[in-house]
């Protein structure tokens, strides 16, 4: 006969976050300022270190695709693949647009705006981290995909009429980009509300409520026993006095 902890489900350990999906994570992080240094260095925006930064930035971003699918394919995925995976992204792209920015080829409100997203959702999955998870939505992969296709137009040294496609992808980038940020504004204020952690938080608030009214019932009632007893002596020593008094006095 099993007991019942032996019938008790036991969550299966999770993969180590030493594998070869969080390898490429990792990797990408390392090629940021690889790919930062290239854009940035000094001299005709037609030379080769635009290609060799076109060239990283298209091998960091293709890391971000295949780790996911590695992670999936072998079951490793982590909650440090979860964590470190997006902030991969964003360190990369970050770099991305102020690097362009500052080579005077993108505004800095359009850098500023996704920056901000990116560091606010960021600091986002830290706030809520204790209660889980957020890994990248849907939105935020497409997002990813429409900012890489505008910077690599950006970053290559391509025509005027290329610049114009650039620009339209960017746009597209940025409404996307802050429609993002607002879905995980609201799935993070979701995930405060619904996780086991704030289950359990809302169940010990109201064990302590209910644990507060019976204990001021128990003293409202005792408080009542005892105004009724007084009420009682009081009542036999007032009937005994008048008894003595219609007596009289004792011969």
């Amino acid at each position: 006969m099993s007991s019942a902890g032996d019938r008790r489900q036991v969550a299966p350990p999770q993969a180590s976050a030493w594998n070869i999906a969080n390898a490429l994570t990792i990797s990408r992080l390392a090629l940021v300022p690889v790919f930062g240094w290239l854009l940035l260095h000094d001299g005709d925006p037609s030379t080769d270190y635009r290609l060799l930064a076109a060239g990283v930035f298209v091998v960091a971003t293709a890391t971000d695709r295949i780790d996911g699918d590695i992670a999936r394919a072998k079951g490793i995925v982590t909650d440090f693949g979860k964590v470190s995976d997006p902030i991969a992204d964003k360190a990369l792209m970050g770099m991305a647009f102020v690097g362009l920015s500052i080579i005077g080829l993108l505004s800095w409100w359009v850098t500023a705006v996704v920056v901000v997203r990116e560091v606010g959702v960021t600091a986002l999955r830290f706030v809520v981290i204790r209660h889980g998870v957020m890994p990248a939505s849907r939105g935020g992969k497409v997002k990813t995909a429409l900012q890489a296709i505008a910077i690599l137009l950006y970053v290559l040294p391509l025509s005027e009429s290329w610049h114009f496609v650039a620009r339209v992808v960017m746009s597209a980038a940025v409404i996307v980009t802050v429609a993002t940020g607002v879905d995980y504004l609201l799935r993070a204020h979701t995930l405060r509300n619904t996780s086991p952690r704030a289950q359990a938080k809302r169940e010990r608030r109201a064990a302590a409520a209910r644990a507060a009214v019976e204990s001021a019932g128990r003293r409202t009632a005792e408080a009542a026993a005892g105004t009724g007893a007084e009420t009682s002596a009081g009542t036999a020593a007032e009937a005994e006095a008048a008894a003595r008094h219609t007596a009289g006095p004792e011969v």
